[in-house]
């Protein structure tokens, strides 16, 4: 499965155009995930996502694809269909909880170490190629050479790996830079840093615009393009050490903007969802 079709809407850095299933799994995370076997009526569902601009017919095949992928379960009660998350889900929600809440988008705590891993795949495999990539890119990595790619800092990628079936193509390697290694230049050569910084500016001006406007009326709904679009801006960035980058790298302005939106709409949400959202377990 790749992370791209999990937690990555579609678009340039002008801004998402967020896939249903990415706002659903969105969704999720924020209302089910800490409820344990919450399962969540059809119905309510395509309410909320309707409020972000996705149709009922949209929703209902959104739904259909994830249970047969194994991201949601369904459970029927009379004549009303509930869906809540499967174990694979909860893995990816808390996977992504963790880097939304609490590593947070500016790594001012590097340790001087990274993560080196190498792969080599025969040429037919191109559908394994891209999901190790697309997963690699989601954990941080980016490509030192085409067939060795690298990540600031000690991370765990082995069972990424062994979930792919790739254990037996790959190596990985926990080392430190040689004095003699430009790092700046480096992380410049591995990664896109301007299409990085642009999604934050975006981010930063979109949602700086929202509180300007004191914008509020319906908070569930905010709440809900707010951490997608979030999700979409930090997927590419894999945390890099902050000495290392621009004075003005703008992640740490548009994280704080994201804090702002996220403290002001998380009770209202809260409570919007208690008297929205018809669950049952």
């Amino acid at each position: 499965m790749e992370d791209d079709d999990i937690l990555d809407g579609q678009g340039s850095s002008e801004g998402p155009q967020q896939r249903p299933q990415s706002l659903m799994l969105t969704f999720f995370g924020n209302h089910v995930l800490d409820e344990g076997d919450l399962c969540v009526y059809s119905g309510s569902i395509i309410d909320v996502l309707g409020r972000v601009g996705v149709g009922e017919q949209a929703v209902r095949s959104t739904l259909t694809r994830m249970v047969n992928r194994g991201l949601l379960r369904r459970r029927r009660e009379g004549r009303k269909m509930f869906f809540g998350l499967t174990p694979q889900a909860t893995r990816v929600l808390e996977d992504g909880r963790v880097r939304i809440w609490q590593q947070g988008a500016v790594n001012d705590d590097w340790d001087g170490s990274w993560t080196l891993l190498g792969f080599s795949l025969p040429d037919s495999w191109k559908r394994q190629r891209h999901d190790l990539r697309s997963r690699l890119t989601w954990s941080g990595f980016g490509a030192l050479y085409s067939g060795l790619w690298i990540a600031p800092g000690r991370v765990d990628v082995a069972a990424v790996v062994a979930e792919l079936g790739l254990t037996d193509h790959v190596k990985i390697f926990h080392a430190q830079a040689d004095d003699a290694t430009d790092i700046a230049r480096m992380i410049h050569g591995a990664w896109d840093l301007e299409s990085i910084a642009a999604r934050y500016v975006t981010f930063d001006k979109r949602w700086t615009a929202h509180l300007d406007a004191g914008s509020g009326d319906d908070p569930i709904g905010t709440r809900l393009r707010l951490v997608s679009e979030w999700l979409w801006t930090i997927r590419t960035d894999p945390r890099l050490p902050a000495r290392h980058l621009p004075s003005d790298w703008p992640a740490r302005p548009a994280q704080e903007t994201f804090r702002r939106v996220a403290a002001h709409t998380e009770r209202p949400a809260r409570l919007m969802a208690r008297e929205l959202l018809e669950t049952t377990r």
